[in-house]
């Protein structure tokens, strides 16, 4: 079997809610798009578009769960400035103790990079990686 590319898409409860949120809080290029071919009855997604030239699709669903496990990983060189700045506009991280994070929601064992989570206003878990040493 041959692949010509990939697609990662998951639900929200709210689209225009997740556009402002991934856009204003998180600072990602999005906008929403057509989930079907022109004309037909089908509601709008967001498209968001990462630096590295990667996109996925945020679609409503009516029957919608908020996903218990991490459905997007975004790197950050520099995981404490970007804890930080999201912290300064509103954002919780997730307190865990099986990985252990600490104050902030930093996850710090030597054996990985640090990483941190938190919820899109859906309730999804975003992950937050240094990609960096």
């Amino acid at each position: 079997m041959r692949y010509t590319g990939i697609s990662a898409s998951y639900a929200v409860d709210d689209v225009p809610r997740a556009l402002a949120f991934y856009r204003d809080i998180l600072g990602l290029d999005v906008g929403l798009v057509p989930l079907g071919i022109e004309g037909a009855d089908v509601p709008q997604g967001m498209e968001v578009r990462l630096p590295d030239g990667h996109r996925f699709v945020v679609y409503p669903s009516l029957h919608y769960r908020p996903a218990e496990f991490t459905v997007l990983s975004l790197k950050t060189p520099d995981i404490e400035s970007a804890v930080d700045e999201l912290i300064a506009k509103g954002v919780v991280f997730e307190q865990y103790d099986v990985p252990r994070t600490d104050a902030k929601g930093i996850h710090r064992d030597p054996r990985v990079k640090p990483v941190a989570w938190f919820r899109d206003p859906a309730g999804n878990i975003i992950g937050l990686h240094q990609d960096s040493d």
